[in-house]
C-alpha cells in the first residue's frame, strides 16, 4: 500500500478519533466523559490522548523510562513505576511511603486530565463553530499542510517513524492537529476580514486628533548653566556676557551634572522634552541671545539656543495608507475579542461533563473551593487557542 493511500485514509477516520459517533436522546452516553452538543467525546479517545500526554511528559524528563499512565483510583501500576524508577535517596533520607506516591500519582492524573479534557472539549468547539460558519479544510489543504510540516521537521522517514513510537501518536492524530490549526485559522480570518471596514470619515478623524504623529517636531540646540538661586544664575550670565566662554562658565557654575559635563550643551531638545518654564523659554527664543534667568522648581535657568531643525509633517494623504492600516488592525482585534467571548459562552452552553471528568469548560463549572485541579490549567478553547494539545500540535521534535 503507497505512502500516499495511507495518510489519506488516515485522514478519513480523524473525526471518528476525536469525537465519536453521534448521540441519541439526552443526557452523557455511558461510554462517553463529556458531549459537546450532543456529540460524544468516548472514554476510549480519553485514554487514547491521556497516553499521549503521558508519553510527551515523560519525554521531556531524564529518565528515559517508558511512560505509565496514573491509573485511578489506587494508582497500582504508577506507584510500581515511581518506585522502580526512583533516584537513591540521599544519606539520611527515607524513600517515600506509598501514600506519598499515590499522591503524587494523583497529582498527575489531575495534570494529565484537565490538560486532555481542555483539548478535547476546545477541539469539538473548534470543529463545530466552523461547520456553523460554513468553514472548511479540505482533506487536500490538511494533507499538503502536514506533508510540509513533516518534510521540514523529519527530512528522513526514520526520523518521522522515531517520533510516531515515541510520541504514542498516530497519522491520524496529526491530521487532526493540522486540520484544527488550518480551521482556527481561517475562523480568526472570516472574523476579522468582516469586520475590517474603515471609512474615509475615520481616517481623516484620527489623522486630525493624531496629528504630531505624522512628520518630525522641531528640534534645538541650546546651551544651559542651572543655579541654585538667581543671584547666582545674575553671575554666570554676567561673566558669560563679559566674554568668558558659556562652556567654561557651566562648568564652574552648573549645578546640573549631565549638561555640566558637556560645557552645558543639550542636543536635539524637542518641546516638551524640558521643565515647562525653560521649554517655553527655549522654543520662544531667537538663535544666538542669551536669555534667563528662568525660575523652575530645580533651580535657575540661563540659556541660549545654539542651533535650530525645523520639523516637519505628513499630509492626510500621504498617511491614508498608514492609518487605514492600523484602524483595520484595531477593528479586526476588537471584533477578534468580541468573538471569542461570544464563542466561549455558546460553547460552554453545549458541553456537558460527566462525574469526574469536570474542568472549567464544562457547563454549569464550580471551581472547587479545595482541590488538587490546580496542577494544571485547562486549556481555554477557543479557535487561537487550539494549538494549545498534549504533547504537539504539528510533528515537532
Amino acid at each position: 500500500m503507497s505512502k500516499h493511500f495511507q495518510i489519506c485514509s488516515a485522514l478519513g477516520a480523524v473525526f471518528f478519533a476525536v469525537v465519536g459517533l453521534a448521540a441519541c436522546g439526552g443526557g452523557i452516553p455511558g461510554n462517553a466523559v463529556v458531549q459537546v452538543g450532543g456529540t460524544p467525546i468516548t472514554k476510549a479517545t480519553f485514554e487514547h490522548w491521556m497516553s499521549v500526554a503521558s508519553a510527551s511528559t515523560a519525554a521531556s524528563g531524564t529518565t528515559g523510562a517508558k511512560p505509565v499512565v496514573p491509573d485511578p483510583p489506587a494508582y497500582t501500576a504508577c506507584i510500581a513505576h515511581l518506585e522502580a524508577t526512583a533516584a537513591k535517596p540521599a544519606k539520611g533520607q527515607a524513600k517515600p511511603t506509598a501514600a506519598q506516591l499515590k499522591s503524587q500519582c494523583e497529582q498527575q492524573y489531575k495534570s494529565l486530565q484537565q490538560e486532555v479534557l481542555g483539548f478535547l472539549i476546545s477541539s469539538s468547539w473548534v470543529l463545530g463553530e466552523a461547520e456553523s460558519l460554513g468553514v472548511k479544510a479540505s482533506d487536500a489543504e490538511v494533507k499538503k499542510e502536514f506533508e510540509k510540516i513533516k518534510s521540514q521537521q523529519f527530512p528522513k522517514p526514520a526520523e518521522f517513524q522515531k517520533f510516531l513510537a515515541t510520541s504514542g501518536q498516530t497519522v491520524s492524530d496529526l491530521l487532526l492537529r493540522v486540520k484544527l490549526n488550518l480551521l482556527s485559522s481561517k475562523i480568526q480570518q472570516k472574523v476579522a476580514k468582516e469586520k475590517g471596514t474603515v471609512s474615509q470619515a475615520e481616517i481623516a478623524k484620527y489623522y486630525k486628533e493624531h496629528s504630531s504623529q505624522f512628520g518630525t517636531p522641531e528640534k534645538r540646540d541650546v546651551r544651559i548653566v542651572l543655579t541654585k538661586t538667581e543671584a547666582q544664575a545674575m553671575q554666570a550670565k554676567k561673566e558669560v556676557e563679559s566674554g568668558k566662554s558659556f562652556a567654561s562658565v557651566a562648568k564652574s557654575k552648573s549645578i546640573d551634572p549631565t549638561s555640566k559635563a558637556t560645557g552645558g550643551e543639550l542636543k536635539g531638545v524637542v518641546k516638551g522634552q524640558e521643565e515647562k518654564a525653560l521649554d517655553e523659554a527655549i522654543f520662544s527664543a531667537k538663535k544666538g541671545v542669551l536669555g534667563g534667568p528662568v525660575k523652575t522648581p530645580f533651580g535657575y535657568y540661563v540659556y541660549e539656543v545654539t542651533g535650530t531643525t525645523a520639523g516637519s509633517s505628513q499630509t492626510l494623504a500621504q498617511s491614508q495608507a498608514s492609518i487605514k492600516q492600523q484602524l483595520t488592525a484595531q477593528q479586526q482585534q476588537q471584533a477578534l475579542s468580541k468573538f471569542v467571548k461570544e464563542f466561549r459562552k455558546k460553547w460552554e452552553g453545549k458541553t456537558e461533563c460527566a462525574s469526574g471528568y469536570t474542568v472549567q469548560d464544562c457547563k454549569g463549572y464550580k471551581k472547587p473551593k479545595t482541590s488538587t485541579e490546580g496542577a494544571a490549567t485547562p486549556q481555554t478553547g477557543t479557535p487561537a487557542q487550539t494549538t494549545s494539545t498534549p504533547a504537539t500540535t504539528t510533528p515537532v521534535k
